[in-house]
């Protein structure tokens, strides 16, 4: 089999992202660290979780959403848990599979920590582009995320993809 390297266009993109990615994770997670104590993880489950009915979702699912293994997700809510942000509960239609649900106290610390995470992303990511480049973006990354998720051939294996039962409403 034959390497196909990457041109010298496609190395400078690669790189390009490679570095804005890290840096565009490190400075959203030291805001959320310093401001709210917590990691960018934990935000985006509770985020999430602030975000469908009820303010809870069955934990495979909210692995999936957030595209994180599912061990590292339990970790995650038995920390929020331990904090009283997120509880557990057991799933109604699976008593194998349990519900992350979003408390009251954590949607108060979502509240807080929200308006200094959206001004660091603003500022971090959307002030650096026009218009036209965030929809550019938005449109390579959906593409990238299409391709990557694929419908079939291996996306299962994924760990956040596998299948489960019925999820819990």
């Amino acid at each position: 089999m034959t390497t196909r390297w990457l041109s010298p266009d496609e190395q400078r993109a690669w790189r390009a992202y490679i570095a804005a990615a890290f840096l565009l994770e490190d400075t959203i997670d030291r805001q959320l660290q310093q401001e709210a104590g917590m990691p960018h993880v934990y935000y985006s489950i509770l985020a999430t979780l602030s975000e469908v009915p009820e303010r809870r979702l069955r934990m495979t699912e909210l692995a999936e959403g957030l595209k994180i293994t599912r061990p590292r997700l339990t970790y995650a809510v038995a920390r929020l848990e331990k904090d009283g942000l997120v509880r557990r509960e057991s799933c109604q239609w699976d008593k194998r599979g349990s519900v992350a649900v979003l408390t009251d106290e954590g949607m108060t610390v979502l509240e807080r920590a929200a308006p200094g995470h959206v001004e660091t992303v603003r500022a971090a990511l959307f002030e650096r582009l026009t218009p036209e480049q965030v929809g550019q973006l938005e449109e390579i990354f959906t593409s990238v995320t299409e391709g990557l998720l694929g419908d079939g051939g291996g996306s299962e294996e994924v760990p956040w993809r596998r299948r489960s039962s019925p999820s819990c409403s």
